[in-house]
């Protein structure tokens, strides 16, 4: 067996699982870096350690394959933790490299790194000189199987010695959550007998491959169909009414609401995609099937721990006879067609700024069709899936959402583009205060993208923050941010730009994109703050009502 350093060792087990590397050099992962180029892993450098594991994140939930972010230790590490927190929380598999402290004990400038793992949810996997590649190993096993992220260490004073040699087994078959025989019949039973039926899919359906599954179980019951923003056109097609909460159509959410037998399929059912309570009528049952041990939320009636994929092919195995529903379809897609849509938005506003949903509209017109999009956290979250065409779960990438956060897009966008190497167009979707929060990686991003479009809704404010609490009359001073000139920034660092502050200036992007859409184009998109969006004044809603709750 070839001689190899303990950091040596970590990158040969870890280049038996991932291709790519995102990260920040510095002392604690210097030697990792050198043998995982020696072995042809290829690394993206970004500029902020906060990017680090964001671009890993990302680079998975545009493709499906496992990536690695790497930072040094103490700093570097510390500066990693908001993204090491929404992919726990969003229950993405990523592997965090990290230098650690020394087997001979903590220096001055250590801090407990495990600990601070621990208190985000992220397990923590420190290699020895004996055993660098099985705990490797043990390591990515766990982040795949739990689907999470975890920290894998390597002390200081072990990352350039010799590695023992290592027979390591063969990675464990993975276990499927597999309930079906003791709940599908009665589910069966229940869909076989709706008149309604509405079949919401969410990330876990998508993950497990169940679209086509799911989509003949519906044609079979004759079932409207649903998504999570997540599993966005997952069940596109007959009887499909688009996203299920905030950013779907009153239209749609009115006919969910009558549905009288629900399957979820995959989704947690969170506040949003429930619209706080309001998106089930209050007879429907809801059945849940869902890798989880137990039900995710109090209006399920009937949960089925099974993975989706094969309960969803066992049900049409168990169901006979003639669509029970037919009607129900036919009814939806008249109301569908007289009902409203998405509001268009206005070519003119008060302050002569441009309104975010018309402007959403006309880039959706002119954006490359193969597109994969990104999605920062912030007020403009929703014109997206709303407003753009995006045919796959796969090509929208919603960042902080599950950690409640923003400044993660830019090293989200650097991932997903290391991942849309089909011809694909990344589009970066962010507000002007997270794009400065990670102003740092759209250096990286240009360095990395062979096409790729930020579009910066630029409001000059933190825009969520204004519509909760300036419209309540809270001071906005600390809410408003300087107009910055973020298509001068673009320029000087090599991408193409304009600013935006009409639908006719969106021409020099279009030029951009007929001449091949090669590189970067930075679109600094001036949008008024007048315009809010739906989905926050459900959530401004909602928090009005629990508090008239709590108050009597």
């Amino acid at each position: 067996m070839t001689t190899l350093t303990v950091s040596g060792r970590v990158a040969e087990v870890l280049s038996s699982y991932l291709s790519d590397v995102f990260g920040v050099m510095g002392n604690g992962n210097v030697y990792f870096l050198d043998a995982a180029e020696k072995l042809g892993l290829r690394f993206s450098p970004v500029r902020h350690e906060g990017a680090a594991i964001a671009a890993a994140d990302a680079y998975y939930r545009a493709s499906g394959r496992l990536a690695a972010g790497t930072t040094t230790y103490g700093p570097g590490y510390t500066n990693a933790l908001t993204a090491l927190a929404e992919a726990v929380q969003a229950q993405i598999p990523v592997v965090l490299v990290t230098g650690d402290a020394p087997t001979s004990g903590a220096r001055p400038q250590d801090v407990d790194q495990t600990a601070i793992a621990a208190g985000l949810g992220a397990a923590t996997f420190t290699v020895t000189r004996d055993a660098a590649g099985s705990i490797t190993q043990q390591a990515v096993e766990y982040a795949l199987t739990r689907r999470t992220a975890v920290v894998l260490a390597i002390p200081y004073d072990l990352a350039a010695l010799e590695a023992a040699d290592e027979e390591l087994p063969l990675p464990p078959a993975p276990a499927v959550s597999d309930d079906v025989d003791g709940g599908l019949g009665q589910v069966a039973r229940l869909l076989a007998g709706a008149r309604r039926p509405l079949i919401l899919a969410g990330r876990g359906a998508h993950l497990a491959g169940a679209g086509p599954e799911l989509r003949d179980l519906a044609d079979r019951l004759g079932a409207l169909t649903a998504g999570t923003a997540l599993a966005l056109n997952l069940l596109q097609g007959e009887g499909y009414l688009g996203v299920a909460g905030g950013f779907g159509t009153d239209t749609a959410a009115g006919l969910m609401g009558e549905a009288d037998v629900v399957l979820v399929a995959g989704a947690s059912l969170s506040p949003f995609t429930m619209r706080f309570g309001h998106l089930l009528g209050p007879d429907s049952t809801v059945i849940q099937i869902d890798t989880a041990l137990q039900p995710t939320h109090p209006r399920v009636d009937l949960f089925v721990s099974a993975d989706a994929k094969s309960a969803a092919g066992r049900l049409l195995g168990l169901l006979e006879g003639e669509v029970a529903a037919e009607a129900w379809r036919a009814e939806a897609r008249n109301r569908l067609a007289d009902g409203p849509g998405h509001e268009p938005g206005s070519t003119e506003t008060e302050d002569g700024r441009l309104d975010p949903r018309a402007l959403a509209t006309a880039l959706d017109a002119l954006l490359p069709e193969r597109r994969t999009v990104v999605q920062d956290g912030g007020h403009f979250i929703g014109w997206a899936p709303m407003y753009w065409n995006i045919p796959r779960p796969q090509d929208l990438v919603m960042v902080g959402t599950a950690f409640q956060s923003i400044g993660l897009g830019l090293a989200s966008a650097v991932g997903a583009a290391r991942a849309a190497e089909d011809g694909r167009t990344l589009v970066l979707a962010s507000g002007d205060g997270g794009f400065l929060m990670g102003l740092s990686d759209l250096e990286s991003l240009i360095g990395a993208a062979k096409s790729a479009v930020v579009v910066i809704y630029n409001d000059a404010a933190y825009g969520a923050e204004i519509h909760q609490y300036g419209s309540q009359g809270l001071t906005q001073k600390p809410m408003l941010i300087p107009e910055v000139d973020f298509s001068g920034i673009a320029r000087a660092l090599g991408a193409e730009s304009a600013i935006i502050r009409s639908l006719a200036d969106l021409s020099t992007l279009t030029d951009w994109i007929d001449a091949g859409a090669n590189g970067t184009f930075v679109a600094d998109c001036r949008i008024t703050s007048s315009v809010r969006a739906p989905w926050m004044s459900e959530w401004m809603a909602a928090k009005q009502e629990a508090k008239a709750a709590v108050t009597g």
